[in-house]
């Protein structure tokens, strides 16, 4: 994580955090479930394996999801928001609402 003094103001500091290009559907994707990285993938199909696996590696050093290593063969990983993460749920909710809107509003004009 870095120091807050490198951020010249909060949404940057959040920027950093959620916008890298496949955080945010990640997080909104974990937001009612513990899933696994097929599933995730299945739900991001855009996402190749080496970027969702990047994604979800810097959202873990971040602190927003955790991830749980089952010692099982082979081997069961699941993905869940830390508490952390689950703080980010109301953002999310407005960012949802606004797309809506946008996409409602870009159907009507056309």
């Amino acid at each position: 994580m870095k120091c807050p003094s490198t951020f010249n103001c909060p949404v940057e500091a959040t920027l950093d955090l959620i916008g890298g290009k496949y955080k945010t559907l990640i997080l909104w994707h974990l937001r009612d479930d513990i899933l696994r990285f097929n599933e995730l993938s299945r739900l991001i199909p855009h996402a190749t394996p080496k970027m969702l696996t990047q994604q979800l590696r810097e959202l873990e050093a971040d602190n927003l999801i955790l991830r749980n290593v089952y010692p099982v063969v082979p081997p069961k990983v699941e993905y869940s928001l830390t508490a952390f993460g689950k703080s980010i749920i109301p953002i999310l909710d407005v960012m949802c609402e606004w797309g809506e809107n946008y996409l409602d509003n870009v159907t009507v004009q056309t």
